[in-house]
């Protein structure tokens, strides 16, 4: 029987991004009724999950089982999307190939990139919205020398949107490292923390150099919208 995660690797060699066959990179978090994790767990959780992968041996090794997919979607553009699971669910979405990564309550299980069009049923069926959720307890300053994906103050989004972008900045980040970075970050178990900047803190941050998103502008906010900046202590002069 075939894997739905056995997608043919594209030609990477047209010029457009567009024009490539797309892929995505399913997240899901794990958002029980009686016990859903704060925002900020679920937000830093989706930014490690992703670097968990981008680290993993079978992304990082040319013939790993999911290097030629991860690459597929690489060249194309980088779309991420946030499902929710709860109960029989969540549990069937773990039989898939994937990487389960925890916070401090937050659950979130990141797979290998899919077809844009070509989900497996499991987590076809899953729902983008509803991913609302709220603190729970109080959000203190980020400590001395770790990593902070820096939030826009003037950019509402739903907490799944948000975790997309954050893992997105963690990615962008991971590019401008070079290996030494890159072990000393994974050997901390990616430790980061993301937190909303002040307005003029933003203002400098944006024009800093240092990795930014701008969404796409497919769901939610309009394209070109600027989202997250990795504040990563490597990539300051």
């Amino acid at each position: 029987m075939t894997s739905p995660f056995d997608a043919p690797v594209p030609d990477p060699t047209p010029e457009d991004r567009d024009a490539r066959p797309q892929y995505v990179l399913p997240l899901v978090v794990r958002l029980e009724r009686t016990a859903p994790p704060g925002r900020t767990d679920a937000l830093e959780t989706s930014a490690r999950a992703v670097l968990t992968l981008l680290s993993d041996r079978r992304v990082t090794e040319p013939d790993g089982e999911w290097t030629e997919l991860v690459e597929a979607w690489e060249d194309a553009r980088i779309r991420k999307v946030v499902r929710r699971a709860r109960g029989g669910e969540w549990n069937r979405a773990g039989e898939l190939p994937g990487i389960t990564v925890a916070g401090r309550e937050a659950e979130v299980r990141v797979f290998p990139p899919v077809p844009l069009d070509g989900w497996p049923k499991e987590l076809a069926k899953l729902q983008v919205s509803g991913t609302e959720l709220e603190e729970s307890g109080p959000v203190d300053a980020a400590a001395p020398g770790v990593p902070v994906l820096w939030l826009n103050p003037e950019v509402e989004m739903s907490a799944g949107k948000t975790m997309a972008q954050t893992g997105h900045a963690a990615q962008l980040a991971w590019w401008r490292l070079d290996d030494a970075q890159r072990k000393e970050w994974a050997e901390s178990g990616f430790a980061l923390a993301v937190r909303t900047a002040g307005p003029e803190a933003w203002a400098e941050l944006v024009a800093s150099g240092l990795p930014l998103v701008q969404d796409a502008g497919f769901t939610e906010i309009a394209p070109g919208s600027s989202t997250v900046v990795a504040d990563h202590p490597a990539l300051r002069g």
